[in-house]
């Protein structure tokens, strides 16, 4: 696990492999992000300018009329990719050790968090800092209700709605709503609520 294969710690992260996260080129790349977030959670509502212009800086891309309101954290920026009009509500948290994509029209409410490391069960490698991580995706239109966490691997299809407070452990498919822990399919959108006899 600890050999050296040639390859750099972030070409080893970048690719899903261990990696060991405390290397100095990827310390510095989440100093960066981290100053970056720094002064982008600084702001106020006001100063919707020079917020855009942060989070140009900070993340991978971010399409138009796209607002993620702060504080946003997040481990690298670079590698978290917004659509166009998606609405982040207070306190994400997108881990972007992999990639996270999220689609257009996306809304995310408040504490959320976008998860892609992961870290071996067994002790000893995880006692000497191996860790990798799985990429996130988020189709177009899906709401994240507040408090929703989405672990590593996890691809959400467009039109899904996770409710707040559920923890997302498997692929969901287009066009449902689930909710729990783990989140579950209840219904397909469009579908009425289950009756629930109250």
């Amino acid at each position: 696990m600890g050999e050296n294969d040639g390859r750099s710690m972030r070409e080893r992260m970048l690719a899903g492999d261990l990696y060991i996260a405390d290397d100095p080129e990827l310390a510095e790349a989440n100093a960066t992000a981290l100053d970056l977030t720094a002064a982008y959670n600084a702001t106020t509502v006001r100063q919707r300018p020079l917020r855009r212009q942060l989070l140009e800086r900070l993340l991978g891309a971010v399409g138009e009329d796209t607002e993620i309101r702060p504080p946003l954290f997040v481990d690298y920026g670079t590698h978290v990719r917004v659509g166009a009009r998606c609405f982040a509500n207070f306190g994400l948290v997108a881990l972007d050790v992999a990639a996270i994509a999220i689609g257009d029209d996306v809304q995310i409410g408040p504490n959320v968090q976008l998860l892609t490391p992961t870290h071996p069960v067994e002790p000893q490698p995880r006692r000497d800092k191996w860790e990798a991580a799985r990429p996130i995706t988020i189709g177009n239109n899906v709401w994240l209700g507040g408090g929703v966490i989405v672990l590593p691997g996890v691809t959400i299809g467009e039109n899904t709605v996770v409710g707040a407070g559920s923890v997302v452990t498997k692929d969901l498919p287009p066009n449902v709503v689930a909710v729990g822990n783990p989140a579950r399919i209840v219904r397909a959108v469009g579908d009425p609520p289950p009756d629930t006899g109250a």
